[in-house]
């Protein structure tokens, strides 16, 4: 364990017992069920709180829709994706989150449950994402949405298909968004291998390893060449320009794997001229948040400052 010193000390004991899935030795099944058994220790699904439709898309789209108990007459709207390495999750698993979300903004919460790769490689998972945000802003009328209040939002890979669909939106020629939220997001395919344009040894030991990285991928990346033009729907740092994204609000743990590549779009975008707001948490693993940690809390009143701002 290398780097296990430069891990929060509040949670050092935990992480060195943490067990990384190796997916040269284990199934993917495995995998999965142990991410959603993770998530089922923080809060049970809470099916009487959400609403499930489908949406039109390559594949039809199921969503799961939480409103405030008591909702404005004209509301906000976070389009929400899970995170899973886009190999594992479903929209239930953070329905607790979910629910916080709609009712601590007063805003309508949309959550995409997108269909996953290597079942469903590129570009299903991201046309996916795209089709649930194409219909809330078509919807929003209804839902008494104001569409220069939709916020999207997501962790891991969640903000790897955040970052995606923000720049799809764009090329397709979308409304602006208020904002896109990244947590931690899965941006870069060349990190792990040796085309990362850096290879950070003080990140990715713990939580997300770089095996499971570059296995991750490779089944997002399916049999298929990507075609040049789509490299930022499959890889947001692949993209070739950043210009007119939303503002946005990025945040990742200082010995996560996704540190180096967080930042350096994070910076692009400043480049780029959109506003930025961007947080490394010292000695946060990948997933630091779901920790009991004074860095956790730090993180949580940094993210509830950014989404009142954005969604207001």
């Amino acid at each position: 364990m290398k780097t296990l010193h430069l891990v929060d000390p509040a949670v050092r004991d935990i992480v060195a017992s943490m067990k990384a899935f190796d997916p040269a030795s284990e199934p993917l099944e495995a995998f999965r069920a142990q991410l959603l058994a993770s998530y089922a220790q923080i809060a049970a699904p809470m099916p009487h709180a959400r609403e499930e439709r489908w949406v039109p898309g390559q594949s039809d789209v199921r969503v799961l829709v939480y409103r405030p108990s008591n909702p404005p007459a004209v509301q906000g709207a976070i389009l929400y994706v899970h995170g899973g390495g886009y190999i594992a999750g479903v929209a239930e698993m953070t329905d607790a989150a979910c629910v916080q979300l709609a009712e601590e903004y007063q805003s309508l919460v949309v959550s995409v449950d997108y269909r996953l790769a290597p079942e469903t490689p590129f570009p299903g998972p991201i046309e996916d994402c795209y089709a649930a945000l194409s219909w809330l802003m078509r919807e929003a009328p209804a839902f008494g949405v104001d569409t220069s209040r939709v916020v999207i939002m997501g962790h891991s890979a969640g903000g790897g298909l955040a970052a995606a669909t923000a720049l799809l939106h764009r090329d397709r020629g979308g409304a602006p968004l208020a904002g896109q939220v990244l947590i931690y997001p899965m941006l870069d395919a060349r990190t792990g291998t040796p085309d990362a344009p850096v290879d950070n040894p003080s990140t990715g030991e713990f939580g997300w390893t770089r095996p499971l990285n570059q296995f991750a991928w490779q089944a997002l990346r399916g049999g298929a060449a990507i075609p040049k033009e789509r490299e930022g729907h499959y890889s947001p740092s692949l993209a070739s320009g950043v210009e007119g994204l939303p503002p946005t609000f990025l945040a990742v743990g200082g010995v996560d794997l996704f540190l180096e590549e967080d930042v350096a779009y994070g910076m692009r975008l400043s480049r780029a001229g959109v506003p930025v707001e961007m947080h490394v948490y010292p000695g946060g693993i990948h997933g630091f948040d779901l920790f009991p940690t004074a860095s956790a809390a730090r993180f949580v009143a940094d993210l509830r400052s950014a989404l009142a701002r954005l969604l207001r």
